[in-house]
């Protein structure tokens, strides 16, 4: 029975022991993919849903355009009590019989309903079918925001990729120099190194250990920056799901990439339409002279009394034609202007596209050709500290080789972590000039 407390009592203490060691752990961080986190950014970012407020606008203005197309109906009643001076309007000088020189009071009551449809209205057609145009141009110009915040991310997930690699680069090089400053106090305790080896050690190790500290916040820090660029809490907890790589690419032409990107880039898509928009502009300005027919129809009730009406109503039909308008003529060089503008920035942006798929091609190579030479350079280091390890610990030479060969590997895994940064940050680079960013992490 002892016993059986006894167990209790242990099972019970190891519960609360590993409950409070949980409470001190706090949540466990949530693991980020680079797909996730441009999912999040176009569900939270700021800039991408007030891009989307620019679209509702666009929307609205179109909607505003199309309503002169269609039938304006309005239902108006009134009461009316009122006395007519007479005299004021000369009627009493007039008459044959003597006038008063008012009348009234008298009242009468009016319930009636209308309606105008404009049936050929060639301006506001053209006004209406240039707001599509310019809500197309809206919404291109919201893809163009999605992708500048995709860009925006991936760079901050990239370069929280580059902070974990320090860290593990750190983190062996501080393993490394403890493996040494253990091993130059043991040979030194067998009297066969110096205590300036023993101080040497700790003097590296210390170095390290402070990279590692430094590398620890960069990486925090770069955590928080892309939190909040996700719309997520900074004071989330966050883990890389996905770790800095090399990735290579098949060999591209810029030939074949650049006429499928005039065809996708939203930037080069959104000139298109708002240029389309400026040509039924000058349409609608042409269309000011042209004639415009409408009709109107009215139908209610008018009497003196709220129990006597008579049924009223009208039907008209009325032709506008403008005959002067001076400003149709300043409206019609202001549209050339801005269209001249258009074509001008049209033919640069194709230009720049170009530009832009050739840099990123031009980058993908090198940085290519620079993560291969890195990578051998790492390698090399890393084989150079194994040799000067095993010169120390047989006793052929002191461990200032050690030390050395510890910087140079540092020194060239930093060269790799850039080379493989520099790759990926070209990547994305094509992938803009393509208007592919939301393949991005696939």
């Amino acid at each position: 029975m002892k016993r059986n407390f006894r167990t209790i009592v242990m099972l019970s203490l190891a519960t609360l022991i590993s409950a409070a060691m949980s409470f001190g752990q706090g949540p466990a961080p949530y693991r980020l993919t680079l797909r996730e986190a441009v999912q999040r950014a176009l569900e939270n970012n700021v800039n991408v849903l007030t891009a989307w407020t620019q679209v509702d606008e666009t929307e609205g203005i179109r909607t505003r355009y199309k309503s002169a197309l269609l039938p304006h109906v309005v239902a108006e009643t009134y009461a009316n009590l009122q006395r007519i001076s007479l005299d004021a309007f000369g009627l009493t000088g007039l008459a044959v019989v003597a006038l008063p020189e008012a009348t009234g009071p008298f009242s009468n009551y009016d319930f009636h309903i209308g309606a105008q449809q404009n049936l050929v209205d060639l301006q506001s057609y053209r006004q209406w079918k240039a707001s599509q145009h310019i809500v197309d141009a809206a919404k291109l110009g919201y893809e163009g925001a999605c992708d500048l915040v995709i860009l925006a991310v991936a760079d901050l997930y990239l370069k929280s990729q580059s902070a974990v690699a320090r860290i593990d680069a750190a983190q062996s090089r501080v393993t490394d120099s403890d493996a040494l400053y253990r091993l130059a106090k043991d040979k030194h305790d067998a009297g066969t190194a110096t205590g300036v080896d023993v101080l040497r050690a700790q003097v590296q190790l210390a170095n390290d250990k402070q990279g590692l500290l430094v590398a620890q916040n960069q990486y925090k820090q770069s955590l928080l920056a892309l939190a909040r660029n996700l719309g997520m809490s900074p004071g989330t907890p966050l883990e890389l799901a996905d770790p800095l790589r090399f990735r290579p690419l098949p060999e591209l032409q810029a030939e074949r990439l650049v006429p499928s990107a005039l065809l996708a880039r939203p930037d080069y898509l959104a000139l298109a339409s708002q240029r389309q928009a400026l040509v039924e502009q000058q349409r609608a300005n042409r269309a000011r002279y042209y004639p415009k027919f409408s009709i109107f129809g009215g139908y209610g009730e008018l009497g003196r009394n709220l129990g006597d009406f008579q049924r009223v109503g009208i039907v008209q039909a009325q032709i506008d034609i403008t005959v002067f308008d001076r400003d149709r003529s300043g409206e019609a060089q202001q549209l050339a202007s801005q269209l001249n503008r258009i074509d001008y920035q049209i033919a640069d942006l194709r230009r720049g596209i170009e530009e832009e798929i050739r840099q990123a091609l031009l980058n993908i190579g090198s940085t290519a050709e620079q993560v291969a030479v890195a990578k051998e350079g790492k390698d090399l280091a890393q084989r150079e500290l194994e040799l000067a390890q095993d010169r120390f610990q047989s006793g052929m030479t002191n461990n200032v080789e050690v030390v050395t060969a510890q910087d140079q590997l540092a020194r060239a895994q930093e060269n790799y972590i850039l080379a493989v940064s520099s790759h990926t940050d070209a990547k994305f680079g094509l992938a803009a000039a393509l208007a592919e960013t939301k393949t991005i992490g696939e």
